[in-house]
């Protein structure tokens, strides 16, 4: 039988690369798929799954609300954090963001979602993920809102710490706080799509039963973190959620999207349609 090509995205991130690892490296593999692997940030994977380019892809939590009619959730891949999550550094103390302007990572991105609901009335900059500290340290905005391993290296640079997202999230809630999951095109048939939750399960399931072996791997897409640095950025978003997000994993979401409801900044609250196995 002659295998379907799919193409699966991903971002360049070492806790992506991390899960990924197994089916990058053939460690684990269909016998119906053979995945194309498509890396690129996430703001960008977020567009081409509006255009529903991808059959398989990493994507924001905000961002599947535009797309939730081509595309349903994998009960596994999030990347979700308890205790921790975006933050928001700046060069100098300021008490208040509104009328700030703060470079983000696009506004289809679950951490601009969150600033959304912890802040009001700032001028968001859409800026590469990867620029947004050199944003803020050259004077070009006030504030960055930072994700990845900026999250950990950011004091380094000498910025300050404005807004710790996932520390009031949890202030709030004992549930984790949603940032990003993969999803399946709707028109992958029946069969074939259990095939690729099995798959994306079981990749993740060897990078945490082989650490060494698929930190090791992911760290080449580090950015020039320290191996330490990276094995804790990694561990932070790969986790029990990413084997399975379960009752507390959906009620996160469920959360999230309550919120921006209630907040008005979303029209409604979206169907959560989870492929489990």
């Amino acid at each position: 039988m002659e295998k379907r090509i799919m193409k699966l995205g991903h971002s360049p991130d070492a806790d992506d690369a991390f899960m990924f690892y197994a089916i990058a490296s053939g460690k684990v593999t269909s016998g119906e798929i053979d995945f194309e692997h498509v890396i690129e940030d996430i703001q960008s994977l977020n567009r081409r799954a509006m255009g529903a380019e991808l059959e398989v892809t990493a994507i924001s939590a905000h961002g599947y609300l535009s797309v939730q009619d081509r595309y349903r959730i994998l009960s596994c891949g999030a990347s979700m954090g308890k205790g921790y999550g975006p933050i928001v550094v700046a060069r100098e103390k300021i008490p208040d963001l509104r009328g700030k302007t703060v470079a983000v990572p696009g506004k289809l991105t679950t951490a601009y979602l969150l600033l959304s609901l912890y802040a009001d009335d700032f001028i968001p900059v859409e800026v590469p993920f990867d620029g947004i500290m050199d944003e803020v340290l050259e004077g070009n905005v006030d504030a960055g809102l930072l994700i990845h391993e900026g999250q950990l290296t950011y004091e380094e640079t000498g910025l300050l710490l404005l807004l710790d997202l996932g520390v009031m999230w949890a202030e709030e809630t004992d549930l984790p706080m949603p940032l990003g999951l993969n999803v399946l095109r709707r028109d992958i048939p029946q069969g074939l799509d259990t095939e690729v939750l099995r798959v994306h399960r079981e990749s993740i399931e060897y990078a945490l039963s082989n650490k060494k072996e698929a930190l090791d791997y992911a760290m080449r897409f580090g950015r020039g973190m320290s191996e330490d640095t990276g094995e804790k950025f990694v561990l932070m978003y790969v986790n029990e959620w990413t084997r399975n997000l379960g009752e507390s994993g959906t009620g996160a979401l469920e959360y999230l999207f309550e919120k921006a409801h209630a907040k008005g900044i979303i029209a409604e609250n979206p169907m959560l349609d989870i492929l489990c196995e």
